[in-house]
């Protein structure tokens, strides 16, 4: 295995890693989003029908 000089180390570029939680995490938001969405239309939908239950 061969070490790598000073410069050639200043070269190194980084990059983007994607790992599991990174994906759970996204994956998460978007579903809370989809919930959110359902939610507000089914409030949406009862309040036109006049469903809505009495306080």
């Amino acid at each position: 295995m061969q070490e790598l000089s000073k410069q050639e180390m200043l070269q190194i570029e980084g990059g983007i890693s994607i790992s599991g939680t990174l994906i759970n995490s996204l994956v998460r938001g978007i579903n809370a989003l989809l919930d959110l969405g359902r939610s507000l239309g089914s409030a949406i939908r009862r309040a036109q029908g006049n469903h809505i239950c009495p306080v």
